[in-house]
């Protein structure tokens, strides 16, 4: 009777002793079809013809070995197809171009985008499962090879810091330009869609620069403004009564009397420039706008205008870092503006001027003056006007300043500051020896001992020789170098003699005459406030002379001016 059983998963047809021999000796494509012998494996081949041999030793055994080794053939070639598939799947990958990330900018309809990829827009298909509701300005998103949307990859995390300009009344923002060219126009990501922008902010744009993402804060200014500026009335500045004049006529009348110079279309002055010798009051005169123009309009107008008085010395803008500069220049010019916007009376004051604008010359290697003068140029000229702001620029040597710098219509004053005189010596020594303090006579005629002493024509207050190139010689007084900070110095010293009189014991001790005396000789004896050496380009800049007719100028040692006496 026929039996069959289950072997490598088919069905091995089987015959009973009677016709084993005929079954064995049938081929196997008799017993199964093409087909099926196509979809079996060689494993399941030879469990049939094992099969066909149930009984037959040795061969049954010769049949087991060799399954085994056919089974770990299969499992081999199992493994082998497997790394080959992983392999094609890897080669695949890096055969793909690769995929690119932009800035989402806008909707342009259903189904098209606005993308910046690059530097360059692109107008982009979106992919079905992508809600083109659910992409929001300034996120970053996923473009394959044919530039179409295909993923979001959020708000980016990293970008260039830049600082407001303005917030534009349609939303977009100018931010200023780094390189000295102007500002930039931006627009806003959806997350500073309703945030409130001033000037001064600092925003994080796209990678592209394209979009503003976050705000950082207000920037952190170096603060170089005064809070309050100290109250100094124009009496209160002694032996400068034509410089005074000239600033009050370039300065207080245009506030004062906007009206009558719109009527004439007569061009308010955009900045003025005071040079003159060193300790002669052009800070002093600066501040002193400043106040007496608020006290001026508040006094005539009742409307109260705080002054912004920044006050900036030159070489403390100057940085080793190509651009930051320029780009304190520019802050400084938009602070000013900002305060200007908000009604105060802006105020910006360089000091040593000719330490920043210097002359231009050309040169292959980089110059600072080559662009700080641009950009301070570009400031003055710049779209945005300068109203309500007031440029002063202090220097003792004006022949350094770039003449573009000095040009009408830039700084369209040049008020000279000029050392005083017997009389306005006078008039500051009674500024510093003022009420309250405790004096040996009336104040003026302390002042007026101390000044003539101090102008006097007599050989002892000898103290510079100047040689000119025609062979003639002079001889400089004290008087001819004074300044307001060498009689500042002289009323100090005179404290201080008496001051020691009375901490040794004499606690009714006063100011003199003799310590006034005392300390104006102790003064110019120690030169505190004059050059140590004997270079005649110190010296040069404490006076009026032109250099192309100096020969030699230097100071005349007591030494030397005995051995004067003595011939």
């Amino acid at each position: 009777m026929a039996q069959s059983r289950k072997k490598g998963g088919e069905e091995i047809p089987q015959k009973d002793g009677t016709d084993s021999g005929g079954f064995a000796r049938q081929p196997l494509e008799a017993l199964l079809a093409p087909e099926d012998l196509e979809r079996m494996s060689a494993l399941q081949i030879l469990d049939v013809i094992s099969a066909r041999f149930p009984g037959a030793e040795p061969a049954g055994a010769d049949l087991r070995y060799l399954r085994g080794r056919v089974e770990s053939i299969e499992e081999m070639n199992d493994q082998a197809r497997q790394a080959l598939v992983k392999y094609e799947e890897a080669v695949e990958k890096l055969r793909s171009p690769a995929l690119r990330v932009g800035t989402f900018l806008g909707k342009v309809e259903p189904d098209l985008a606005q993308v910046c990829v690059g530097g360059t827009d692109y107008v982009c298909r979106l992919d079905p499962a992508i809600p083109l509701e659910g992409l929001e300005i300034g996120q970053r998103v996923l473009c394959n090879e044919a530039f179409a949307v295909v993923r979001s990859l959020g708000f980016d995390r990293s970008g260039p810091v830049v600082r407001v300009e303005e917030a534009l009344a349609d939303g977009r923002i100018r931010i200023g330009g780094e390189t000295g060219q102007g500002g930039v126009v931006v627009i806003r990501s959806s997350l500073l869609s309703k945030e409130k922008l001033k000037p001064g902010m600092e925003l994080r744009l796209d990678p592209a620069q394209r979009v503003a993402l976050e705000v950082l804060g207000v920037g952190r200014r170096i603060e170089r403004a005064l809070e309050t500026v100290t109250e100094t009335p124009w009496s209160s500045i002694g032996g400068q009564d034509a410089a005074v004049e000239a600033i009050r006529d370039a300065i207080e009348l245009p506030f004062l009397h906007r009206d009558l110079f719109q009527r004439f279309d007569h061009t308010v002055p955009k900045g003025f420039l005071l040079h003159g010798p060193p300790g002669c009051g052009k800070t002093l005169l600066g501040k002193a706008t400043a106040w007496n123009l608020r006290a001026r309009i508040r006094e005539q107008t009742g409307e109260d205008h705080p002054e912004f008085f920044l006050h900036v010395k030159g070489p403390e803008i100057l940085n080793m870092w190509v651009g930051e500069s320029e780009r304190q220049v520019r802050d400084l010019f938009a602070q000013c503006r900002e305060r200007a916007r908000e009604g105060q009376l802006a105020f910006l004051f360089i000091d040593e001027a000719e330490s920043i604008l210097g002359t231009r010359r050309g040169s292959r290697s980089y110059n600072l003056a080559s662009t700080l003068v641009p950009m301070f140029c570009t400031e003055m000229d710049g779209l945005e006007p300068l109203s309500n702001v007031v440029v002063i620029l202090a220097s003792n040597r004006p022949d350094l300043i770039d003449p573009a710098i000095l040009r009408p219509g830039r700084i369209d004053r040049k008020i000279r500051v000029r050392r005083p005189d017997a009389a306005g010596a006078r008039r500051i020594y009674e500024i510093y020896l003022r009420e309250g303090l405790p004096l040996a006579g009336a104040r003026e005629e302390l002042a007026q001992a101390v000044a003539e002493a101090h102008f006097a024509r007599i050989p002892a207050n000898e103290f510079l020789e100047v040689l000119f190139r025609s062979g003639r010689r002079e001889v400089l007084y004290r008087g001819d170098l004074a300044s307001g900070a060498v009689i500042a110095a002289v009323v100090e010293r005179a404290k201080s003699l008496a001051l020691r009189r009375a901490i040794a014991g004499d606690r009714e001790a006063r100011i003199t005459r003799e310590d006034l005396l005392t300390a104006l000789e102790r003064e110019h004896a120690e030169n505190d406030l004059f050059p140590s050496g004997d270079l005649t380009e110190d010296w040069m800049k404490l006076t009026d002379f032109d250099p192309e007719n100096v020969a030699r100028l230097g100071p005349i040692r007591p030494v030397k001016r005995e051995a004067s006496r003595v011939v």
